[in-house]
């Protein structure tokens, strides 16, 4: 089964995307709160999948996929950004994103990245 880590600083947007997966099957869901916290629980969890904001406090999104990508060069991340972020979405491409989710999103739009990334559960 497929571990995903869904990283975001409102717990709201953590437990949208987490329902969204669970709905459709995903059971490993893990969840951290910052850049940081991601980081350590990566090293922890070892997920098939990222799923992270970029803008958080004490370590953004961007910092914290090129901390994930230099502990594990062929770790999937996708990146979640606002309306209005391009140049952040271009910079999180170019650091090793797999892909980008923009917000607010829908939930076909989740599970078809998540889908064409680790398959389906």
């Amino acid at each position: 089964m497929a571990k995903i880590l869904v990283v975001d600083d409102a717990a709201f947007m953590r437990k949208v995307i987490k329902d969204t997966l669970s709905k459709s099957g995903y059971t490993e869901l893990f969840e951290a709160v910052d850049g940081a916290d991601a980081v350590e629980k990566y090293g922890e969890v070892h997920p098939d999948l990222v799923i992270m904001d970029i803008t958080m406090p004490n370590m953004d999104g961007l910092e914290a996929l090129k901390a994930i990508r230099a502990k594990d060069g062929a770790a999937n991340v996708v990146m979640c950004s606002a309306m209005g972020q391009e140049s952040m979405v271009i910079d999180a491409v170019r650091s090793g994103a797999k892909d980008f989710i923009v917000k607010p999103f829908k939930a076909d739009r989740v599970l078809k990245t998540v889908n064409s990334i680790i398959g389906n559960p």
